[in-house]
């Protein structure tokens, strides 16, 4: 694995504590090395693909379905070499079978209405024993993570699936078990190498105050510059400018509340997130 202590300096200014520890499970589990030639499916704004490009000279493929959202990313993202992002869709990757080592599916599959086949087209491109990490939003997830969704869901069985109030729903098919995640990844023809689930404790409404509030005023500019550049996932300096930045501030509670979470939390504590580890089995499978 690459420096732990560059990894933290990267995201040392990320307020979704949830979204730290999936940064660190994945490079714990990938292990991204020069020479590997690695899938980010779902790639979004290319927050990994810019993450790995600085521990390693991998190559790297981000594909995404939604083309504004691949401009952004190479907006984000120039000259960087060894990079490319490709517009397109996880059930027809436009790769050859066996062409990459490892593969990333971070929050990706619970927006897919049909998440086997998405896995079973990843299997396709990966090399035999080649890897992929995913990871998902728990089902079981905890009250203070997203209070409005739980209170409905427990006394009126529905949630917000958009806007503002969408909290851990927001745009998602569905959420995860720990059971559907896996049946879901051994139907795709994989072998599970490792489980984790992490962030049971968190600061109240955080998914609202990050997603619903901060990520809104960041994509609209309304951010003072300050604030904007430490709130940017792609600027990786761990400078945090003013201890009396508002978001410094906001940092600072979200990770004491944090630290009283484990890496791998135990079976059925309510969790943000579930993942796992898989791996294409060497011995052919069509």
């Amino acid at each position: 694995m690459p420096d732990p202590a560059l990894i933290n300096r990267m995201i040392r200014n990320e307020a979704d504590m949830a979204y730290r520890r999936r940064v660190i499970t994945i490079f714990e589990w990938l292990d991204p090395s020069d020479g590997d030639v690695i899938l980010d499916g779902g790639t979004g704004r290319g927050f990994y693909l810019n993450f790995i490009r600085q521990t390693c000279k991998a190559q790297l493929v981000g594909l995404e379905l939604d083309m504004p959202i691949v401009q952004i990313a190479r907006k984000a993202l120039p000259n960087l070499d060894g990079v490319t992002l490709v517009n397109g869709s996880l059930y027809a990757i436009p790769s050859a079978p066996g062409t990459f080592d490892k593969a990333i599916l971070s929050e990706v599959l619970e927006h897919i209405p049909d998440d086997v086949a998405a896995l079973c087209e990843v299997r396709r491109v990966l090399k035999p024993g080649g890897l992929v990490a995913i990871t998902v939003p728990n089902a079981n997830y905890p009250f203070l993570w997203d209070p409005i969704n739980k209170t409905l869901e427990t006394v009126l069985k529905t949630h917000i699936q958009r806007g503002l109030l969408a909290g851990i729903w927001a745009n998602h098919v569905r959420l995860y078990t720990r059971q559907q995640l896996n049946d879901a990844v051994r139907k795709a023809g994989f072998e599970i190498v490792d489980e984790r689930s992490f962030t049971h404790i968190s600061f109240p409404f955080i998914h609202n105050i990050v997603y619903g509030l901060g990520k809104t005023m960041l994509e609209a500019g309304w951010l003072p510059a300050d604030m904007q550049k430490i709130a940017d996932r792609h600027n990786v300096s761990e400078e945090r400018s003013s201890v009396l930045n508002p978001v410094n501030i906001g940092l600072r509670i979200f990770e004491w509340f944090d630290r009283w979470n484990a890496m791998d939390e135990p079976d059925n504590q309510p969790t943000v997130n579930l993942c796992v580890l898989a791996r294409k089995p060497v011995k052919h499978r069509p």
